[in-house]
């Protein structure tokens, strides 16, 4: 599912660079989504990208850690712990795409100038999903330095949160940090004793 998505989310971020109307239509707007009711633009967002390397970091984040979030989804179906692996990735990616919003539109709902785009929110979901299912797993922070996956998440979440109190960034913030905690807690959503495993394996 994750090449699909990649190729899925790459082909309509193509498009909408090269139309600038689609690209508008598509865009996240808070007026836009609370005033005249267009709801889609909560998912729509999620598939284009400011330009090729915001697209490129993002497909190559959700890539490299959501064949291995599905692998694990695929076990716990395999386990009887869920019905479906493939669908429970899915709610996780767009559950995360559509949580991490949440704080946006809040924020922005009569803010008409304000836009949003990027799935950021989603790929942090799935992130977090790989950190709560392998927490000991050696990432590499800037691409250089090797450290735990938990502590990647933790440094992660400390910045994601400073940056969203100073404010004043066109990065969204807000739906990192949200998407993040939706990825981490949902595979404890769908079975309690998952929090028992991560910590065995933690320790």
């Amino acid at each position: 599912m994750t090449p699909i998505i990649v190729g899925i989310t790459a082909a309509a971020s193509f498009f909408a660079l090269r139309n600038r109307g689609l690209f508008i239509r598509m865009q996240l707007n808070p007026y836009q989504v609370y005033h005249h009711r267009q709801w889609y633009r909560v998912i729509t967002h999620g598939f284009i990208h400011a330009d090729w390397i915001h697209l490129l970091v993002n497909m190559l984040v959700l890539f490299s850690f959501g064949q291995a979030v599905e692998k694990e989804l695929n076990l716990l179906e395999a386990r009887n712990k869920i019905a479906d692996g493939t669908l429970h990735f899915l709610i996780l990616y767009f559950g995360g795409m559509i949580v991490a919003t949440i704080s946006t539109l809040q924020k922005h709902k009569d803010n008409y100038h304000y836009n949003a785009i990027g799935a950021s929110g989603a790929v942090s979901a799935v992130v977090f999903a790989y950190i709560f299912f392998s927490p000991r797993q050696t990432l590499l922070l800037m691409g250089i330095v090797p450290i735990p996956a938990i502590v990647f998440g933790v440094l992660y979440l400390v910045y994601s949160q400073y940056m969203r109190k100073r404010g004043g960034q066109r990065v969204n913030h807000d739906a990192h940090f949200i998407g993040a905690v939706f990825g981490f807690v949902y595979p404890i959503l769908l079975d309690p004793i998952q929090l028992e495993y991560f910590f065995n394996k933690l320790f």
